[in-house]
């Protein structure tokens, strides 16, 4: 999903296209996404679609969403482009996560035998994310929003991160379902997490060992974080296949 208007980031450039190490953040994601058996990859566009599409693989569908309502709507968007079958949902502005991470993330689902599952993650700070509610076997029973959540709620540290394992086309029929009750007018895809539970359908839950990997990025402080962690990924990577590289360092002034 790759629609969002990205305000914080303050600038004309379309989020999803501001680079981390020389590559637009939008086609670190999708490199991730390709390493994952797939029938098709499609792309939920919106602001600034004109300068990202061209950008795209010419195997990548695109699904357009207009007015930006919600990640649940964005999901709606791309309805005709999408197979019967699990369908992995992730964020254009996450360009850390691992395609290693999407693959388990995938298995995990398949053995499971989950209607859905959604990928966590455990933070020494949840503020502002949405907590994970886990029943007595270990499924997810709820995901709180960080400010509907009560006291005990916030407290825990498990907390969603934004990609999931949806089954379609049931994720879009209990979508069609919702009627939006916040300010906003959005649809979330926290939503069909809701409707499944519902229905008495499982889901569940993998957490990702590292949380950092799936930092959004919102601003451009946010950015350079993200540049700086892919830059060390890249030095480490570099260094356990040659034992004769030195990573480089920055001096301080």
């Amino acid at each position: 999903m790759a629609a969002g208007l990205g305000k914080r980031m303050r600038s004309a450039l379309p989020k999803v296209l501001h680079p981390v190490c020389g590559t637009p953040m939008l086609l670190h994601v999708l490199g991730a996404a390709q390493a994952v058996p797939s029938e098709r990859l499609v792309v939920v566009l919106g602001h600034g679609h004109e300068q990202v599409a061209p950008i795209l693989p010419v195997s990548v569908r695109i699904a357009l969403q207009e007015r930006q309502l919600g990640t649940g709507h964005a999901l709606l968007c791309a309805a005709e482009h999408l197979v019967p079958g699990p369908c992995l949902v992730l964020c254009g502005d996450t360009p850390l996560v691992r395609a290693e991470t999407l693959k388990t993330l995938v298995n995990t689902h398949r053995r499971s035998g989950a209607s859905a599952t959604v990928l966590t993650m455990e933070l020494e700070d949840p503020s502002g994310y949405g907590r994970v509610v886990k029943a007595a076997d270990g499924s997810i029973s709820r995901i709180v929003e960080d400010r509907d959540a009560a006291p005990e709620e916030l407290a825990l540290r498990e907390v969603n991160s934004g990609v999931y394992i949806f089954p379609i086309p049931l994720a879009l029929e209990l979508l069609r379902q919702v009627r939006p009750e916040n300010a906003q007018g959005e649809i979330y895809l926290t939503d069909v997490v809701a409707l499944l539970q519902v229905r008495g359908d499982r889901v569940e839950a993998y957490r990702v060992a590292d949380a950092g990997e799936l930092r959004g990025v919102n601003s451009p402080e946010d950015l350079a974080e993200v540049e700086r962690a892919m830059v060390s990924r890249r030095n480490l990577e570099k260094a356990d296949a040659d034992p004769a590289w030195v990573v480089p360092y920055e001096v301080e002034s």
